[in-house]
């Protein structure tokens, strides 16, 4: 990819919310792993326009092979549902993606045609005003402080046609959809006010189950954070001097999974969640960690580990230890873990191969 006078490539990156289980836990928000992507890198411009290309020729379609990959994955859960940004607000993901355990949730970037007549941003304005609710924004910029909003909600029932350019008219004429608008109530000077229109294939029984998908929604953060992670705050994989291609979708590859686990000790740091170690770490590895406890642990109370054995939690204060993490002033962050996680795989490389440490290693 060239940005500018910058070569690159693309990440795409999947994280489906589920009630219990793999990916993303719906109601505490804990990243639990991948569970489908792709990283690809651009041979040039394409002189067909974008719209006169199949699906399987544009980009977008990673949107739909990603979801496709994720359902496969976590088949067995109850119940899935893949969330995505505006940039997936296509008509192939609304009719091919979704199934008896499989929903959808995306963001509209567009006004779009309903079938019968008129547009969804108006019939959106149609929907009765259906409460208010507080809700706390991430700061989007670092150094920046939360944001507390006032929203108002409105939601109902809409169909989407399907667009006039759609090239595959095997998909059907229209797909029934819920539309959740949310609107910021008098938003501060020199603030762009939060304005979201929400479509998803879930059925909304009340007002509840309307704001819990406005929740959910808001679970996509995690993917905001992973690439925060795999960029300048943590992995600073923009940095690489990779020059090759195919060896630069390798590195970017291997350090989506890293950001993905230092996301994952992020969040288990307190034992909040109380998630297996063996959800990150294979068994030789927890035998590693095991042996490095006791080096680890301090003489003062504040200073061990009091998070139950074999814990993500467990696994989240050894690396922090190993990253440089005294246990005081403030808790460890993604930066803290990565250079955790470097340790410990050199430590754990070494102990598999029976090398002795030159000299000791000094724990802050």
């Amino acid at each position: 990819m060239k940005k500018g006078n910058a070569y690159g490539v693309l990440v795409h990156a999947s994280l489906p919310l589920r009630k219990r289980g793999l990916a993303v836990d719906a109601t505490s928000g804990s990243c639990l792993g991948l569970v489908g992507g792709d990283v690809w890198s651009r041979d040039g411009v394409n002189p067909v326009p974008h719209r006169q290309r199949p699906l399987a020729m544009r980009e977008s379609a990673h949107w739909v092979d990603t979801a496709q990959q994720a359902k496969a994955v976590v088949h067995s859960a109850a119940r899935v549902t893949v969330v995505a940004d505006r940039e997936a607000d296509m008509y192939p993901l609304w009719a091919t993606v979704p199934a008896p355990n499989c929903h959808v949730l995306t963001r509209a970037m567009g006004d779009r045609v309903l079938a019968g007549e008129g547009m969804l941003f108006a019939a959106a304005r149609q929907f009765p005003a259906a409460g208010r609710r507080s809700v706390e924004l991430p700061a989007r910029d670092v150094g920046k402080p939360k944001r507390t909003v006032v929203l108002e909600m409105r939601y109902g029932e809409v169909a989407i046609r399907r667009p006039s350019g759609e090239r595959d008219h095997s998909l059907p004429p229209s797909v029934a959809l819920r539309l959740i608008e949310v609107r910021e109530v008098d938003p501060p000077a020199g603030e762009e006010p939060l304005h979201w229109r929400l479509l998803t294939t879930h059925t909304i029984a009340d007002v509840a189950a309307a704001w819990e998908i406005v929740g959910w929604y808001q679970r996509r953060w995690v993917i905001e954070q992973l690439f925060r992670v795999m960029k300048s705050q943590g992995l600073q994989v923009e940095d690489s001097q990779v020059a090759s291609a195919d060896r630069l979708v390798k590195l970017v590859a291997t350090a989506t999974k890293a950001a993905c686990i230092d996301i994952q000790l992020t969040q288990s740091r307190d034992g909040i969640d109380q998630m297996p170690a063996a959800n990150v770490f294979t068994e030789p590895e927890v035998d590693t960690l095991a042996t490095l406890q006791p080096t680890l642990e301090g003489s003062t109370e504040r200073q061990q580990n009091r998070h139950p054995p074999l814990s993500l939690a467990w696994a989240a204060w050894i690396i922090a230890r190993l990253g440089g993490w005294n246990c005081y002033y403030k808790p460890p962050g993604p930066i803290t873990f990565r250079r955790g996680m470097e340790q410990f795989y050199a430590i754990h490389r070494g102990r598999l191969l029976e090398v002795k440490p030159q000299r000791d290693v000094r724990i802050p």
